[in-house]
């Protein structure tokens, strides 16, 4: 199954130099994601049972090709929050992108807003890349839940004018 994007973002962003690099390395993302050896390793990790980690590992070096940092310190440090970090951290310019990858707990446990947030407060960065699966299967005997289109509907509401924070974008990868 493909990966799918959707882009949510400021009406103005197209006017920032900072965007159109963003806008590049969502393409390459996608189109790593996509690569038939990429879809099966994140199939395998997207199991019942298992956790955002397991996403993480399966595509972590390529990411890492793409100049993403994993797990960044010190975005945070002037906050009282401890231990406050990104799976992966880009520098853009001016700018940042912060990439999560969720699996479980997107919805269940807000996640998918607390990585909103996260991206909102980081002074380092104004873009968004999130990994979320769009088959979710619990437990062998659950029926699959389609996260990407649950974290669409929420996360896309902060793009309407009259919501703005200081997110320019988010890239939402369905897996």
């Amino acid at each position: 199954m493909k990966i799918e994007l959707t882009c949510y973002h400021q009406d103005d962003v197209q006017k920032d130099n900072d965007y159109k690099k963003v806008l590049e390395c969502s393409s390459k993302l996608l189109s790593y994601l996509n690569q038939e050896s990429t879809l099966k390793k994140i199939d395998q990790a997207n199991q019942p049972g298992s956790n955002s980690l397991l996403v993480q590992n399966a595509i972590k070096k390529e990411v890492q090709k793409l100049g993403f940092i994993s797990e960044k310190n010190g975005l945070f440090s002037q906050y009282v929050t401890k231990g406050l970090r990104p799976d992966y951290f880009k520098r853009v310019n001016e700018s940042g992108i912060l990439f999560e990858v969720e699996r479980g707990k997107t919805t269940q446990n807000n996640m998918d807003l607390l990585d909103l947030w996260k991206c909102h407060i980081c002074e380092e960065a104004h873009y968004l890349f999130l990994l979320v699966p769009k088959a979710l299967k619990q437990s062998p005997n659950r029926n699959s839940t389609n996260t990407y289109n649950s974290v669409c509907g929420r996360l896309g509401t902060f793009f309407e004018k009259q919501n703005y924070i200081d997110v320019k974008a988010v890239f939402i990868f369905g897996y």
